[in-house]
């Protein structure tokens, strides 16, 4: 099974299995029943089911029908002009035969079309309402001109929650009959930050690499620093034991394969759970920021979090 068809098997089919947006998806229930629908401009982070939504919406007005009477495209793919006067165009023209009096035309990743197409959509839009409803998304709905948004009902979603991710899992878990612990799921809601479809995502290519998925599979598979590791250096450090700390750095760095800026971001995280006064950590937090500004420059990841660490070491 190739990696990411566990979401597209996991997707709802209808707007009521939608996980979390329960205001979202009570307004579109709305239009579902009355049989109408808004041009629709869905905006959020990734992962928090804003074509999902696009999806379930278009089926429960058309039922059986709906293959024939929506068009979906990838802007990111095909962003310029001529999409829109093309493709985009011929599609909305057209009227359809069934009972609902409108098409859709789900324009994903909306953001990333130029500003030329994206006036030559507005007008297409405003031209062809009668025969085809639009539903952009986008993730960030600042890129998309006042113009579009001014024609159409904006929904923001929001990322989900530990919770709500954590169940989710633990039913895919149960489905796949894969054995999965609390710190392989801790791990994923670590890594994830409220998207779904990551999750899912990495809980397939644990599964694909072992039977039982813990935070170290989790964390092996993602490329991401371990924080329980990251935490032991950094108290390595300030128990100036420098050259064990240098030596964990350099086992993750090079062992694990993990990137320098993957361990300063991580460092960051740790540094504010830390048995630490006010003061220190403020201390140690601007002394990350000026490391990851030197790694954003170019320096030598090694030297630099090497160099965090000595510091660290001297506080005592």
């Amino acid at each position: 099974m190739s990696i990411g068809l566990w979401v597209e098997k996991y997707r709802p089919r209808n707007l009521s299995g939608i996980v979390n947006q329960e205001e979202i998806v009570n307004r579109l229930m709305t239009f579902a029943e009355k049989k109408t629908m808004p041009h629709c401009l869905f905006a959020g982070p990734p992962g928090t089911g804003k074509t999902t939504a696009a999806l379930c919406l278009s089926r429960d007005l058309y039922s059986d029908n709906a293959t024939a009477s929506i068009m979906e495209l990838n802007a990111s793919d095909e962003r310029g002009i001529n999409v829109v006067r093309d493709k985009i165009k011929n599609f909305a023209r057209i009227r359809t035969l069934g009972e609902i009096p409108f098409k859709i035309l789900i324009l994903d990743e909306a953001d990333q079309m130029t500003s030329e197409a994206q006036h030559a959509l507005r007008r297409t839009m405003e031209r062809y309402t009668e025969s085809c409803r639009f539903i952009l998304i986008c993730n960030y709905s600042g890129r998309i001109i006042d113009p579009i948004q001014s024609r159409c009902a904006v929904f923001r979603f929001t990322p989900l929650s530990n919770n709500e991710i954590s169940e989710r899992i633990k039913y895919i878990a149960e489905k796949e009959q894969i054995r999965i612990d609390d710190t392989g799921i801790n791990g994923i809601l670590e890594i994830c930050n409220g998207d779904l479809r990551r999750a899912i995502n990495m809980l397939q290519t644990a599964a694909a690499q072992s039977e039982e998925i813990t935070n170290q599979i989790i964390y092996s598979v993602a490329g991401k620093a371990n924080p329980p590791k990251v935490r032991e250096m950094l108290e390595a450090a300030l128990d100036r034991r420098f050259i064990e700390a240098r030596s964990q750095l350099r086992a993750m760095l090079i062992e694990d394969g993990i990137s320098e800026s993957d361990i300063i971001r991580q460092i960051h995280k740790e540094t504010l759970s830390l048995d630490l006064s006010e003061d220190t950590k403020m201390w140690l937090v601007e002394a990350v920021g000026e490391t990851e500004y030197r790694l954003s420059q170019g320096s030598d990841g090694e030297i630099q979090i090497s160099s965090l660490l000595a510091k660290i070491a001297l506080l005592k």
